[in-house]
């Protein structure tokens, strides 16, 4: 049986592909953490990937202030294979706090979508 959450995230990939030239930007984040991928879903592999364990800020930080370095951290890793456009997934999760935060730090970092 599907939970609520599975279905949100099931409504939000079925709108969402990604291409080579488009790679999706997908969230997932847990209750310490927030984790980014590129994924190319014609070929059915990750680019490139970001977490906050390869961040170097101090774990004081609010998780909001770390999520953005991870969408800046995520960019600057895109611009490094050349991508400049992605499609965003936000899985289950609203478009709001955490998530928006990487959005935004994506966005800074030069990835239009």
């Amino acid at each position: 049986m599907k939970t609520r959450a599975d279905r949100r995230k099931t409504r939000t990939r079925a709108k969402v592909k990604g291409t080579a030239a488009r790679p999706r930007l997908s969230i997932f984040r847990s209750n310490k953490h927030v984790y980014a991928q590129l994924i190319d879903d014609v070929k059915k592999q990750t680019l490139t990937g970001a977490s906050e364990t390869e961040l170097k800020l101090a774990q004081n930080s609010n998780k909001s202030g770390r999520a953005k370095e991870i969408g800046l951290l995520i960019a600057k890793k895109a611009a490094a294979k050349k991508v400049t456009a992605v499609v965003f997934d936000k899985g289950a999760y609203k478009y709001h706090g955490r998530v928006k935060a990487v959005a935004e730090g994506a966005r800074e970092g030069g990835l239009k979508f």
